[in-house]
């Protein structure tokens, strides 16, 4: 038996794409107010790794300018963002 051996193709940041397949709202729903904590992102420290955006489970994020954005009327405030940004350019914040 041989193993099949798929073609390696490279992929590159441009093959990304900047935002997610769906329009926020068709896939959650509004936060109804439960979230204690949010996300905040430092656009000085972020460097556009996309990190975020691609862990996001709710996909709230976005990237405009090269640095991540995020949607709080669709943010659960979960912290995976924060947890996987090696940079630390997203920290975790008590809710206004």
């Amino acid at each position: 038996m041989t193993p099949y051996i798929r073609e390696k193709k490279s992929f590159g940041f441009e093959d990304i794409p900047e935002n997610t397949a769906f329009e926020a709202g068709y896939l959650v729903t509004v936060n109804s107010g439960w979230r204690n904590i949010r996300p905040v992102v430092n656009a000085e420290k972020c460097v556009g790794c996309m990190q975020c955006y691609l862990y996001c489970p709710d996909g709230v994020i976005s990237v405009k300018n090269g640095k991540a954005e995020i949607d709080y009327n669709f943010c659960k405030g979960c912290g995976i963002c924060s947890k996987i940004c090696k940079p630390n350019a997203i920290e975790m914040e008590d809710e206004r």
